[in-house]
């Protein structure tokens, strides 16, 4: 089951920083376009990225979150549906 709190300290690798930065900006450059986007858009991988878990990738959007960087709309939808906006 994922838990954020127990993935967060994984983000820290080197790896894992280069894949937060690497979805951190596309998805920066989708809210600047369309002034939303959701999850299952968040998580695609970086392009020369290698294989990333999903809980991996869930983890650095919820950083994204908890950072400010994005704020989560309430929905009722699935998961992947979830929809952000930016938290500045």
């Amino acid at each position: 089951m994922y838990k954020y709190s127990e993935l967060k300290p994984t983000l820290f690798t080197e790896e894992n920083q280069e894949l937060f930065l690497g979805i951190r900006d596309p998805v920066q450059q989708m809210l600047s376009v369309s002034g939303a986007v959701r999850m299952g858009q968040a998580m695609a991988l970086p392009k020369g990225a290698g294989a990333a878990d999903t809980w991996t990738l869930l983890a650095c959007v919820d950083r994204l979150v908890e950072m400010g960087e994005l704020r989560e709309i309430p929905t009722n939808g699935a998961g992947q549906d979830r929809v952000f906006v930016s938290g500045k």
